[in-house]
């Protein structure tokens, strides 16, 4: 296909591969260099490349050649298939497409030329179905209008104009408008692609005010708080699968266009650091210039329908989705996030605290005090907030075995536990399905308080816009019962074949 030669969001840089600027676990190493077989050649004859021992015919799950049993994973599928699907592997399927690196070849599959060059280094946009990802090549963008714009700018549809975005290429412009059909901010790119023109002229540097050379991430974000602002990173990681057509797909030597007028500031702001080395950029940034980019990606949103993982509708009895572990994986290894050498063979557990005026656990103390008189524990307590770096944080969850907390964004940190952990959501406040599903993609083990006689609500809590919620109270658990969930999670975790192999690894003689 034309667009596959001329869509490279990534230009080769030389004949050479700077092998450092991969920078990706060294499991995941085999799964890339799949892709890049002329790149795997160079690692084998360099003795300077550490990656040739890992080259395995394995691939992710997306390439079209990438059989079943040599992709990252296969899902798990223990529950019942019954009633949702014919077969237990048109299930395991179901979930493949739905919540792993089959939805990345799903997006892969659809992408349709909307915009076709005319020659080699022309003009060029292709996008996958209702505008969910595209990327463009030699794309100008009118941000003048935004002179007279004295509002903030968040979750706006009319950022761009008839013709403030376009190309030099041959338009199929009832193709573009069919596609342009999932209108709302943070579903598609349809708002803002539909504006799109096609220019008389190839675009020359002289006829921008500003040409950005690196390769652009333009990310329309939905960061509330910890859960939908991962969102927003898992669907940029996925992003990448999706644009891998070179091998510097996971450079971080891009830039990313926040699109929205807001200085960007979260208690996150850390995790860009897996994706770019670059400042962010905001809509201000570009306030009153005609900006040409080189090549510009609009990545996958936070809230697509049917999307990843706000919107999710994952198949029942399904877990441990591939592409859930990579992105962990990933994150944990640029962040630079270590795995702490165990020197007894306790379990770790943590409670997960709140400084919040709701969902407080009114006997915490008592709580805490009863895990610490078991000598098999190791018990800690935390309060994620902006007075601990989120680093830090990280590495708190990354080293716990049991990780205990009320419904909240703060369980968002399940992504990161190990495999073997165990997510206590200590009470759900009426909503089921937001953390047990986001467990499941994880591949964790999801518990939750089961018996709402042993629990006590502080008052019936009330909503800000009126009448009664789970959401907004406290609440004191019953000693025995909470004991006994905890063990199951204990138990859990003594017996996941993963723990036991770390277990083995530890010298009897640190436990004295």
């Amino acid at each position: 296909m034309l667009s596959h030669l001329l869509l490279l969001i990534f230009s080769v840089t030389g004949s050479s591969v700077n092998f450092n600027r991969i920078n990706l676990p060294k499991e995941h190493l085999p799964y890339y260099l799949y892709n890049f077989p002329e790149i795997l050649t160079q690692c084998q004859s360099d003795p300077e490349c550490a990656y040739s021992d890992s080259a395995k015919d394995v691939c992710w799950g997306y390439e079209y050649n990438c059989t079943w049993d040599k992709q990252y994973s296969i899902p798990h599928c223990p529950g019942d298939h019954r009633g949702w699907v014919k077969t237990k592997y048109d299930q395991q399927n179901t979930f493949y497409t739905q919540a792993d690196f089959g939805y990345v070849k799903q997006q892969i599959r659809e992408m349709k030329v909307l915009c076709e060059p005319l020659f080699r280094y022309d003009s060029s946009l292709e996008c996958s179905e209702h505008m969910r990802f595209c990327r463009g090549r030699n794309i100008m963008m009118n941000f003048t209008s935004l002179l007279n714009r004295d509002e903030p700018l968040r979750y706006k549809m009319d950022v761009l104009g008839d013709g403030d975005v376009g190309g030099h290429c041959s338009l199929h412009k009832d193709k573009l408008l069919a596609e342009a059909d999932h209108i709302s901010p943070l579903q598609s790119w349809g708002p803002e692609l539909r504006h799109f023109k096609q220019l008389d002229a190839p675009i020359q540097d002289s006829a921008c005010d500003v040409t950005i050379e690196k390769p652009t991430f333009i990310m329309k974000i939905d960061a509330i708080n910890m859960y939908h602002h991962f969102c927003d990173f898992l669907n940029l990681y996925a992003s990448i699968h999706v644009n891998l057509t070179h091998w510097e797909a996971f450079s971080t030597d891009i830039h990313v266009l926040i699109w929205e007028s807001y200085t960007y500031y979260s208690s996150f702001e850390l995790a860009w650091q897996a994706f770019t080395d670059h400042p962010l950029w905001d809509l201000k940034t570009f306030r009153g210039k005609t900006v040409c980019f080189k090549n510009v990606v609009f990545p996958l949103l936070p809230r697509m329908i049917f999307g990843l993982y706000y919107n999710t509708p994952v198949i029942y009895g399904c877990e441990n989705s591939g592409l859930f572990h990579a992105f962990s994986r990933h994150m944990l290894h640029r962040l630079g996030i270590e795995f702490h050498p165990r020197q007894n063979k306790k379990i770790r557990i943590t409670l997960l605290s709140r400084d919040t005026k709701y969902r407080n656990i009114l006997n915490e103390d008592a709580l805490l005090e009863a895990l610490q008189e078991n000598e098999e524990y190791e018990v800690r307590r935390v309060v994620y907030n902006k007075h601990v770096d989120f680093k830090t944080q990280i590495g708190i969850t990354h080293n716990t075995d049991v990780f205990i907390g009320m419904h909240g964004a703060g369980l968002t940190h399940l992504l990161f536990l190990p495999d073997w952990a165990v997510v206590f959501e200590l009470y759900n406040c009426e909503d089921e399905n937001c953390y047990f599903d986001l467990a499941r993609l994880r591949g964790v083990k999801y518990i939750t308080w089961e018996d709402s006689t042993k629990l006590i609500q502080e008052d019936e809590g009330t909503h800000p816009s009126g009448g009664a919620h789970a959401k907004f109270t406290n609440y004191s658990f019953d000693l025995t019962e909470f004991l006994r969930l905890v063990t199951e999670a204990v138990d859990h975790v003594k017996e996941h074949k993963k723990f036991q192999d770390l277990m083995k690894t530890i010298n009897v003689h640190n436990e004295l």
